[in-house]
C-alpha cells in the first residue's frame, strides 16, 4: 500500500510516499481503508519530533470503511471514524491507505457527509465537546471566551457553544478577521494580546464565566485573570508555542478562587478515563448535515500534496480544518 513515511525529524520535506506492507489487524483492532484524514497540531509536533520518538507513519485521525473486523462486530464497509488510539504516536497512523486501529477507538456512523467533510470532524469536535462539557461545565447563558477562535478547535468549541445557548468572545490574531468570526456566530470579537486582561478590564469588570484557552502558556495566567471568581479556564492548545512557565509561583502568579485545567486529547482519548462513547459523535454528524454546525474543512489537499498541506501547517494560516483526501 501508499503510505506518507516520515524520512526524519524535520519540516514538511521530511514526509515521503512509500509502499510499505498493507497491515494486518490483530485481535482487538480494526483495519480500515482510510478515504480522509484531518490534519492536527499533534501531527506537527511528531514531524518535528518535538514530543519524542514516535511512529514514522503519522496521523491521529481518519474517516473511511471497515476492511476486516477480526471481531465481527463491525462488518466490511462500514463507515466509521477512527481517532486516537496510539495511531500516529506507539503505532502507525492514518496516513495511509489502509490502517490498523483498536477497536475501541473506532466509531460508526451513518452519514450523508462528503469523506473530507466527515473527516473534518472527529478530533476537533471531540475535543472540544469534552472542553466544554466537563472541563469548562459550560452551561446556558455562561460567557465563554475562546483564544484562538478562528483554528480548527476553536471553531468547533464556538459551534457548540452557540448551540449549548452561551455567549461567545473570539479572539482573532488580527482585526481584519473579526468578520470571520462573527459569521461563525461569536457574539464579540478581539485581537488576541498576552495582556488582553487589561484591554478589557473596563468591557468585562466582573470578568468571564468560563475561558477556553488555545494559545497556551503564554496567554494562561492572563487568561485566569479574565475569568471571574468560581470561573474556569481550561488550556487545551499551543497555538503561541508550549515554552514552560519562567518561575512560576501559585500564589504570586493564580488568582484565588479560579478553576485551571488541561485537557490532552492526544494522550486520553478512547482510555478508561475518557472512553469515546461519551461523545455524541452521530449527534455532532447529523448537526453537520444540517448545517446546525460548520463541516467544510477550509483546505482539502490530495494525499499526494502532503508536503503542501504540511506546509500551510505550519504557516497556522488555514483559517480552519486541514484535510487530505485520497
Amino acid at each position: 500500500m501508499r503510505a506518507i513515511v516520515r524520512q526524519q525529524y524535520g519540516g514538511p520535506e521530511q514526509l515521503q510516499i512509500q509502499d510499505v506492507p498493507k497491515p494486518i489487524a490483530a485481535n482487538g483492532d480494526v483495519l480500515l481503508r482510510v478515504r480522509a484524514f484531518g490534519l492536527n497540531r499533534a501531527e506537527q509536533y511528531f514531524r518535528q519530533g518535538v514530543w519524542g520518538e514516535v511512529a514514522a507513519i503519522s496521523g491521529i485521525e481518519c474517516a473511511g470503511e471497515v476492511e476486516h473486523d477480526p471481531s465481527g462486530r463491525l462488518s466490511h464497509g462500514q463507515a466509521v471514524i477512527a481517532l486516537m488510539g496510539g495511531m500516529g504516536r506507539s503505532r502507525n497512523g492514518s496516513y495511509a491507505e489502509w490502517v490498523s486501529v483498536p477497536a475501541s477507538h473506532v466509531v460508526p456512523i451513518q452519514t450523508s457527509l462528503s469523506w473530507a467533510e466527515l473527516a473534518a470532524l472527529p478530533e476537533s469536535y471531540a475535543t472540544a465537546w469534552t472542553c466544554l462539557h466537563d472541563n469548562l461545565a459550560l452551561q446556558k447563558d455562561d460567557t465563554l471566551l475562546i483564544r484562538g477562535a478562528l483554528s480548527a478547535l476553536g471553531q468547533a468549541a464556538l459551534a457548540l457553544a452557540k448551540l449549548r445557548g452561551a455567549s461567545v468572545i473570539a479572539t482573532v490574531r488580527q482585526a481584519s478577521r473579526f468578520e470571520a468570526a462573527r459569521r461563525l456566530g461569536a457574539d464579540e470579537v478581539w485581537v488576541e494580546s498576552p495582556s488582553l486582561s487589561s484591554q478589557m478590564a473596563d468591557a468585562k469588570a466582573q470578568g468571564v464565566d468560563k475561558v477556553l484557552d488555545l494559545v497556551g502558556t503564554s496567554t494562561m495566567l492572563d487568561s485566569l485573570r479574565l475569568a471571574k471568581r468560581n470561573g474556569r479556564v481550561c488550556v487545551a492548545g499551543f497555538l503561541g508555542g508550549h515554552e514552560p512557565l519562567a518561575a512560576f509561583d501559585p500564589m504570586a502568579h493564580l488568582p484565588s478562587g479560579r478553576h485551571l485545567s488541561f485537557f490532552a486529547s492526544a494522550l486520553v482519548f478512547g482510555g478508561a478515563e475518557y472512553p469515546l462513547g461519551e461523545i455524541p459523535f452521530q449527534q455532532i454528524i447529523e448537526w453537520a448535515e444540517s448545517g446546525g454546525i460548520p463541516a467544510k474543512p477550509a483546505s482539502v489537499f490530495p494525499f499526494e500534496e502532503i508536503q503542501a498541506a504540511h506546509r500551510l501547517l505550519d504557516q497556522q494560516a488555514a483559517g480552519g480544518k486541514i484535510v487530505v483526501a485520497l
